[in-house]
């Protein structure tokens, strides 16, 4: 199947895509073309001369499948990370068509049937039975064996749901970048770093402004939180962050997600209904390593009675020592304080050590050494924006691997947090030496002036996760781009390489190779990097009850809708699992793309059983060695290699030699198993 490029820059597939050339018209203009082919192409593999055979008519899907995933890509990176109103319309165009289109796809009984034929007749490789197995799975959970009315009803649910995650994702973006923070009083600003103040100051001179300014991103928002003086600067940040979205604060109502959240819970249920299942996170767990919502809901209570104990001695701990309650926004505060007192130490005291160069270059030491691969930087060109790099894997054969993109600084019109994302896929049935590419992004404070970008140790934490999810795609082996890379692996087990990798940004024997002064390239001095060990453990607890609480709450939701509004459920789950009080303004949920935009509806678990899965398997290396390369190319020919060719738990087990435990976990978070 070929496109015609001479409709669209978009459609030249011949190397990496051109994002200066990523617009409303030729993104239009590409998608119709790519549908239109696509459309022909299922035409011509079911017509009555096609054999039923893997070959004619499954690996002509995969390619077609991957080709479209190729010029999409780059349409919705670039609407996440340059968002513009034009950009926007055209993407929300474009994706109400792609919906339509894989609805069409997943309902199409004739394709179906070809399937089921071929899995039962045709002489097949492992991976091939993996690969329909699981396309036979989304067949099913897209309704194919649905009737009308239903078959329409359920396309039309896609449809809106597919609108309305973008439309929640919008309305977060849009009410953060409504809002700002500008002040010309230095001693209103007393506490935070000095890097905060360059950057405020910076962005106030680039709109003609004397003073400060601030937008809500989360690295403004985490300085002012963790080291403003003035309490009442905190509540302002705290609030207008706590309420983005939402009916609550001075935001804009026009962004207030409330009934955006109410209808992707309503749609979601009749979706599972439709299709014969009690409630969404049934209809969810369907192709996940976890079984059922019981499983899980013990899983995660479990854990948080292992981890409310240790929490509820760390915030009555946090009290005495800020001899006073704590309001929400006091409670980050202090706890910095608390950390630079007990470790004497500091994030701002260990910036300086961490420049972005001196972490990226170590990190790339440490993966070169325990998976046999170099990564070295090449020319970029075509990039979306300026801060963008480009870097290239080599492999062990001393072939490429395949490349990725780096945009690592936060600012205006670009989506927060940090991500991973496929801009090219494996294709190994048309080109054995097809490569893969990636998206790795984060929202890191930028360089200021003479001064490089310098990270605190947790971003250092939140690169190395990232990276991790990077090695899962790009150093896949399997043939078929369904089931390579992160195709395919279940969604509670996706977060294993990622987690895994973290650990590597805390053992003494790879943090002297991601850490180095900035100026001097001096080492950081012992005593300093004994104090940043000992901070691993620090509110543990805490953070454990956070994560689960927000898992808890996911959960429930998707099981319990519509018997009770999401705040009810928030409500209840927060008086179960959380510690730490929230204002009663907060809307939390308005903003939490992940499961109402992103892919962890029902699914936010994954984090913690992932983490379980991650820690038990670090711990082979706490055996053999950190860095040792036996160990690490077993986990990459058991693991980084399969994709999701293979069971995701028999994976571990091949890699483990046992199923995981919840033991590691616990020991690395430095918590007590009868807490």
């Amino acid at each position: 199947m070929k496109y015609d490029t001479s409709l669209s820059p978009l459609l030249d597939l011949s190397d990496l895509p051109d994002f200066t050339q990523v617009d409303a018209t030729n993104a239009t203009t590409a998608i119709d073309h790519v549908l239109e082919k696509s459309r022909e192409l299922i035409d011509q593999v079911l017509s009555a001369g096609t054999p039923r055979t893997f070959a004619a008519v499954v690996e002509p899907l995969e390619i077609m499948s991957h080709k479209f995933s190729r010029v999409w890509s780059p349409v919705s990176h670039v609407n996440s990370v340059m968002n513009s109103d034009e950009l926007r319309v055209a993407h929300n165009a474009c994706l109400e068509k792609l919906t339509a289109f894989w609805s069409e796809v997943g309902q199409n009984q004739k394709l179906y049937q070809a399937y089921k034929e071929i899995r039962s007749n045709d002489t097949l490789t492992a991976d091939q039975e993996r690969l329909l197995d699981l396309a036979l799975i989304d067949f099913e959970l897209s309704g194919v064996g649905l009737e009308e009315p239903h078959s329409k009803r359920f396309t039309d649910i896609q449809l809106k749901l597919s609108a309305l995650h973008a439309k929640f994702d919008e309305h977060v973006l849009d009410c953060s970048n409504a809002w700002s923070y500008h002040t010309e009083s230095l001693v209103e600003l007393d506490g935070l770093p000095e890097s905060a103040l360059t950057r405020a100051a910076a962005e106030a001179a680039n709109r003609d402004l004397t003073g400060w300014y601030f937008s809500l991103d989360f690295p403004a928002y985490l300085a002012v939180l963790s080291h403003a003086t003035n309490r009442d600067l905190r509540e302002t940040f705290y609030r207008a962050w706590s309420t983005r979205a939402s009916d609550a604060g001075t935001h804009d109502k026009k962004f207030d997600n409330t009934p955006v959240i109410e209808e992707i819970l309503a749609l979601r249920q009749t979706l599972a209904e439709i299709l014969g299942f009690s409630n969404y996170a049934e209809f969810s767990l369907a192709k996940k390593m976890a079984t059922s919502g019981e499983q899980v809901v013990t899983f995660i209570r479990d854990l948080a009675k292992r981890s409310k104990g240790a929490a509820i001695k760390e915030f009555e701990a946090l009290k005495k020592f800020a001899a006073s309650d704590l309001d929400p926004w006091d409670t980050s505060f202090h706890a910095e304080r608390l950390r630079e007192e007990r470790f004497e130490i500091s994030d701002e005291a260990l910036r300086p050590y961490f420049p972005l160069e001196k972490a990226l270059n170590g990190m790339f030491k440490i993966t070169g050494e325990i998976f046999g691969i170099t990564i070295r930087p090449v020319e970029v060109t075509n990039a979306w924006h300026d801060d963008v790099r480009l870097f290239e894997v080599i492999g062990s054969d001393g072939k490429r691997a395949g490349r990725f993109y780096t945009d690592l600084f936060a600012r205006a019109k670009k989506r927060g947090g940090a991500w991973m994302d496929e801009c090219i896929g494996h294709n190994r049935i048309e080109e054995t030496d097809s490569s893969a590419v990636a998206y790795l992004v984060c929202n890191f404070m930028p360089p200021s002036g003479e001064r490089p970008a310098l990270l605190t140790h947790g971003e250092i934490v939140t690169l190395f996760h990232e990276f991790g999810h990077t090695l899962h795609l790009l150093l896949s082996k399997v043939a078929y781009p369904g089931i390579a890379g992160i195709n395919g692996v279940p969604w509670d087990a996706i977060e294993l390489p990622s987690q895994f990798l973290e650990n590597f940004a805390w053992q003494p024997d790879t943090l002297g190779l991601i850490s180095g002064h900035y100026e001097t390239g001096e080492p950081m001095p012992h005593e300093l990097f004994e104090k940043l060990l000992g901070t691993r453990t620090f509110h543990a607890g805490l953070q454990s009850v956070r994560q689960l609480e927000f898992a808890l709450f996911d959960m429930r939701l998707h099981r319990e809708q519509p018997a009770l509004h999401y705040e009810q459920v928030l409500s209840e789950v927060r008086d179960e699992v959380s510690v730490v009080p929230v204002s009663s303004d907060n809307r939390f949920a308005n903003a939490f793309s992940h499961i109402f935009a992103g892919g962890y509806a029902a699914g936010y678990y994954g984090y913690k059983w992932a983490e379980v899965l991650s820690a038990d398997a670090f711990s082979a290396f706490e055996d053999t060695g950190i860095l040792d390369q036996p160990t690490g190319e077993r986990f990459r020919s058991c693991i980084l290699e399969k994709g999701g060719s293979v069971d995701a738990m028999d994976a571990f087990k091949r890699f483990r030699g046992r199923e995981p435990t919840v033991d590691a976990l616990i020991r690395h978070n430095g918590l007590d198993l009868a807490s």
